[in-house]
């Protein structure tokens, strides 16, 4: 029997209510929501690294950003590292990468740091390569290569390019776009022309946006313009597998690195543990996957390297700290974690743990040469049943206490398991809890996750 191509198509800073099955009533997504019914939909995905660089070590490896040591932006990933295209690489696979990979630290990317991959059109980071009508990349030679059209249609042109001259040997495909991240330069997001203001007509802003004092009010069209041609792109790259009869044979996961909080939690985009910058879209279709339904596993971003390894047939390395998705895809009665750990190293050192229905967070002052801190401070709790956009910090409220005592439990034993340490978190002062009462089943549900 052949073995499954697989291909990844990563967008980079896309919010999880972005897509129709997250509610965004816009019709941004018809081909990502159209093939997550018909596969799988991974209902509650998280980055656990906020941000490019940490979160991308975290998928070629499954492991968490402060085990690959790739902590902060900027760190190269290890050259011996473990990643996806090694493993599939030493499986009797062709693996091939298009787009941003910002795990070298330069451009154009030396080939002993591009993680194993066979075939290479990519920049380090792309946005300072390219622009939104001006796409210049490296190929496997170091040459420089410009794509035409919008740069999310020329990458993709690429990749299908690829998928075509790849057909009779299994492939790994790694696609990687820029948006819908903001260009560097410009601190703008620049859509295909003409979108910017068919979406900003009658738009739609997320409840945590509303009213706020961040950038959403002057980006957000641009930004769901880059959306719908991204969902585009993804139609197109469907379409192109099932003309060339590969549609049946080949695993497809979309997701994000990580989402995108408009400046409204802190003074740029992402590096927090609130849900617009962890909580991304995830669908997986192909062989295994098809008539999935919506998954509601808690999955993260260090699950998704053990989850395609296995989806294909091959053993899955102990060294990974995510697991495999395939039991629950295959069973949803099939054991899984009951909460996910989210960390923070850069601009803010930051610890967070989520369950079903909480989440817990803690802060230190940030220091550029650690991943870690000794002793961190409680900042955040939200009821994500009653408050899913996370408008109200429970924090400090004393009828709250039983609730952060077992979240701060969880958290320490995951930062012991991850980080190998044990620091002090300090609890948060106390303040007015009158108008909150926790009834015994809040109690219960705790316990429940």
């Amino acid at each position: 029997m052949r073995k499954p191509n697989v291909i990844v198509f990563l967008t980079d800073q896309q919010r999880f209510d972005t897509t129709g099955v997250h509610g965004n009533p816009m019709g941004l997504t018809p081909n990502f929501d159209r093939h997550a019914r018909a596969g799988t939909h991974v209902f509650n995905s998280f980055t656990c690294q906020p941000l490019c660089g940490p979160a991308r070590s975290a998928m070629q490896t499954g492991q968490y950003a402060t085990q690959t040591g790739v902590f902060r932006n900027e760190i190269p990933l290890r050259e011996d590292a473990d990643t996806l295209a090694r493993i599939f690489g030493r499986n009797g696979y062709d693996t091939g990468y298009i787009g941003k990979w910002h795990l070298a630290g330069k451009d154009p990317v030396p080939r002993d740091r591009r993680g194993g991959y066979q075939d290479w059109l990519g920049a380090n980071q792309l946005e300072y390569t390219s622009d939104a009508y001006d796409t210049m990349v490296f190929d496997t030679e170091d040459e420089e290569v410009h794509l035409p059209g919008y740069r999310v249609d020329a990458l993709t042109d690429a990749a299908i390019r690829y998928c075509d001259a790849h057909r009779e040997q299994p492939f790994f495909l790694f696609m990687s776009f820029l948006e819908p991240h903001h260009q560097n330069h410009v601190d703008d997001y620049p859509p295909p022309d003409g979108y910017r203001e068919a979406y900003t007509a009658n738009q739609w802003t997320p409840p945590d946006l509303v009213g706020s004092n961040g950038t959403a009010a002057w980006h957000l069209g641009g930004y769901y313009g880059m959306v719908k041609r991204l969902d585009e792109a993804f139609g197109r790259l469907m379409d192109a597998l099932k003309s060339l009869r590969l549609l049946d044979d080949t695993i497809v996961m979309f997701t994000s690195d990580h989402g995108c909080h408009f400046k409204t939690r802190n003074d740029e985009y992402k590096r927090s543990c609130h849900e617009s910058a962890v909580r991304v879209p995830m669908m997986i279709t192909g062989p295994g996957f098809m008539a999935g339904g919506q998954v509601r596993a808690l999955f993260s971003t260090v699950d998704i390297a053990p989850t395609l390894i296995d989806a294909a047939g091959i053993e899955v390395p102990e060294h990974m700290s995510g697991r495999s998705l395939m039991p629950v895809v295959r069973d949803a009665r099939a054991p899984w974690r009951e909460d996910v750990f989210f960390q923070v190293s850069e601009t803010e050192t930051g610890r967070a743990v989520r369950t079903k229905r909480w989440k817990y967070g803690v802060t230190a002052d940030y220091d550029a040469a650690l991943d870690h801190a000794e002793t961190y401070r409680e900042v955040f709790l939200y009821d994500l049943e009653s408050d899913p956009y996370e408008m109200v910090n429970l924090i400090g409220m004393e009828v709250f206490r039983p609730v952060c005592d077992d979240l701060k439990a969880r958290l320490l034993e995951w930062i012991g398991e991850i980080e190998q340490r044990r620091p002090q978190i300090s609890e948060a002062p106390l303040r007015d809890s009158r108008q909150y009462r926790l009834k015994p089943t809040d109690l219960l549900a705790l316990q429940e996750g």
